[in-house]
């Protein structure tokens, strides 16, 4: 470790760092008319990590509201997410949208 030498007249004070956490974002499914309810729970049970019991629950509310939270992460994480599923659903000739949004804390 170097030394370090100070005149007598430096003045050395502690300054209070504050580190915000990063930002958070949802993964967000979007209801279409042509993709299969089972491929949109195969999907948030292969991509998120639910069981089938919350996979279903997810998938309803993709269907009756329109819309539905996979799961919150960091920036990079959602964005990779969201590639791999809109990838998986078009490589099985589905619509199925995926996008992230901001998630307000």
């Amino acid at each position: 470790m170097p030394n370090y030498t100070l005149d007598s007249d430096t003045v050395l004070e502690k300054v209070p760092v504050r580190v915000k956490p990063p930002r958070r974002w949802k993964v967000v499914l979007y209801n279409d008319d042509y993709t299969p309810m089972d491929f949109v729970v195969l999907v948030l049970m292969r991509f998120f990590g639910h069981d089938e019991d919350a996979a279903t629950r997810i998938m309803w509310q993709v269907h009756t509201q329109g819309k539905g939270v996979c799961g919150i992460y960091s920036r990079e994480i959602a964005e990779t997410k969201m590639m791999q599923v809109n990838r998986f659903s078009r490589e099985n000739g589905h619509p199925l949208l995926c996008q992230i949004e901001l998630h307000d804390e």
